[in-house]
């Protein structure tokens, strides 16, 4: 017999050649939504707005999906050849995808979105292309409605797998490359195994084998490269040499040196800068600190690189501070990298410093400080789940979960990202302020960072409102931060806020002489109507995209 008129299914039987392409059902499916997972993210990364770019990504991939699908129709011979060849172009391209595009934003950062979408459309038509292919090979041994069942089952539990997999293990341990050609090899091994699988139909084995062959190895090649491809992707975009890179649940973290002194950037933007970090922690924190005479029990959302703590230790009254920071990887860095606990003082060492890890919103509904986890450095993944503090002065122990009213603090500092996505944008929104607003002492202070006033003038004041919505007094202020410009903040609270009498001697940026002048605001930033931000419609989020878009 020739090759061509072999049977298909190996001497032995069928069943086990039927369980190896369901197997491999499962893995196609598995890479095929790790793809589609890795083009979102990369683009939540370098083009904001995650809700949007995740949307937008999965759409284009279904409907490619679909393309590949209907173009299966014209695949009539050598199924199982053609399904290889297929498997080899879905493990090059999906498997180089976040390699490619990290490189396309550090050096054609122009061609990177005309790259995200044309490869989702390929990765999306080339896997629409697969399944139907599977499903035809194994109809030649399974009855219709056992087909359709077993190939579905196959690829939802593939699917399944990877989505867990994919935030909570493969990017905190591996990264966006490295788990991109993981997978691509799992999809190239598919293909070697359908050679061996289907080795008495193909014509010209050797041909397949070797292109196999080809493909694992320059995926090897580029795995055993992916750090080298990383620090020559970010060196570039960067323009410093690379200190630290982290890629956790929530974002990706780096920290660079160079003229600039240490920087840090999350998803790619910039947080703050050495050589005048101290300008932006200390108009964020002293303004509020300094008017309330004698804060005792502080708060503070966001601020996970330590540098607004370590300005609120500054005063002696102080007996408390809890830092709310969603990723555990930030808190971990700056509590523990020699270099970045320099910057910050060792803050979040101080006995004084309560962490915990969980979301700022949630946190303000539970309403209770207590559930703020152990010391920093205690051995818990995540602050907060075990290990509750001390209860704050004047305050009476609780179990967790116990009804009665919430903690309370003295001074609430806000430091959170700017709005760039919908998942921030909530902590921007009056439900959130609402919640601020119950645990603000009778006399407290909060502060928020707000940014531009100048670059994003309507989406500062449409803050301010915000803020006011919820029944806060609101004092504006703004300072100029070389690395960022004109930057702004709001003071809120129940009594009117006044100037502070003192500031802690120890400040390099403000004084009793400067401070007034951070309360004047020019023509150019004074205030202009604005809309409430609310969960509903996050309208603060659209503002700052246009405003920040044209700059």
């Amino acid at each position: 017999m020739t090759p061509a008129t072999v049977p298909a299914i190996a001497p032995g039987g069928a069943r086990p050649i039927d369980i190896a392409l369901l197997a491999s059902v499962f893995v196609v499916a598995a890479c095929g939504l790790l793809y589609e997972l890795a083009a979102g993210a990369l683009a939540s990364y370098v083009l904001g707005d995650s809700v949007l770019q995740f949307s937008t990504i999965i759409g284009t991939y279904l409907f490619a999906m679909g393309v590949g699908s209907w173009l299966s129709r014209y695949f009539e011979r050598q199924l199982p050849a053609h399904f290889l060849r297929i498997e080899l172009l879905v493990a090059l391209i999906g498997g180089l995808l976040p390699a490619t595009l990290f490189l396309a934003n550090a050096y054609a950062p122009g061609a990177f979105r005309f790259l995200l979408y044309g490869m989702v459309l390929v990765v999306g038509t080339l896997v629409g292309l697969e399944i139907p292919l599977v499903m035809r090979i194994l109809k030649r041994n399974v009855a219709l409605k056992d087909l359709v069942s077993q190939v579905l089952t196959f690829d939802y539990l593939g699917a399944l797998a990877v989505s867990l997999a994919f935030p909570l293990l493969l990017v905190p341990q591996l990264g966006l490359i490295r788990t991109g050609l993981l997978f691509g090899l799992m999809n190239a091994l598919v293909a070697l195994w359908a050679v061996w699988l289907f080795r008495w139909e193909l014509r010209r084995l050797g041909a397949h084998v070797a292109a196999c062959v080809m493909v694992l190895g320059l995926l090897l090649a580029a795995l055993v490269g992916a750090e080298k491809i990383t620090t020559f992707a970010e060196d570039k975009f960067y323009q410093d040499s690379i200190v630290f890179t982290a890629a956790s649940p929530y974002q990706r973290i780096v920290v660079t040196n160079g003229k600039l002194g240490h920087r840090l950037f999350l998803n790619g933007n910039l947080q703050f800068a050495e050589r005048d970090e101290y300008r932006y922690h200390e108009a964020l924190v002293h303004p509020a600190m300094a008017a309330h005479g004698a804060p005792k029990k502080v708060a503070v959302l966001g601020g996970g690189d330590g540098m607004a703590v370590r300005e609120i230790l500054k005063y002696p009254s102080v007996e408390s501070v809890t830092l709310v920071e969603l990723d555990p990887a930030m808190t971990q860095l700056f509590s523990q990298h020699e270099t970045l606990t320099r910057l910050n003082g060792g803050a979040l060492n101080n006995p004084k410093v309560r962490v915990v890890n969980t979301d700022a919103f949630q946190w303000l509904q539970d309403g209770q400080s207590s559930a703020a986890g152990p010391p920093q450095g205690a051995s818990t993944p995540r602050a907060g789940i075990a290990g509750a503090p001390p209860p704050g002065p004047g305050s009476e122990p609780r179990a967790a979960g116990s009804v009665g009213a919430p903690d309370t603090f003295d001074v609430i500092v806000v430091d959170f990202p700017d709005p760039t996505n919908f998942s921030i944008g909530k902590l921007y929104t009056n439900s959130f302020y609402a919640l601020l607003e119950q645990r603000l002492a009778a006399s407290g202070y909060a502060v928020v960072q707000t940014t531009s006033p100048l670059v994003a003038r309507q989406s500062f004041w449409t803050v301010v409102q915000t803020i006011e919505s919820v029944g806060l007094r609101t004092t504006p202020y703004h300072a100029h931060v070389p690395s960022f410009g004109e930057w702004g903040f709001v003071i809120a609270s129940r009594r009117p806020w006044r100037l502070p009498e003192a500031l802690p001697g120890e400040l390099r940026f403000l004084s009793a002489d400067t401070l007034p002048l951070l309360f004047d605001f020019p023509l150019d930033m004074a205030r202009v109507p604005a809309e409430v931000n609310r969960l509903s419609n996050q309208a603060l989020v659209h503002t700052y995209e246009r405003e920040w878009g044209k700059h």
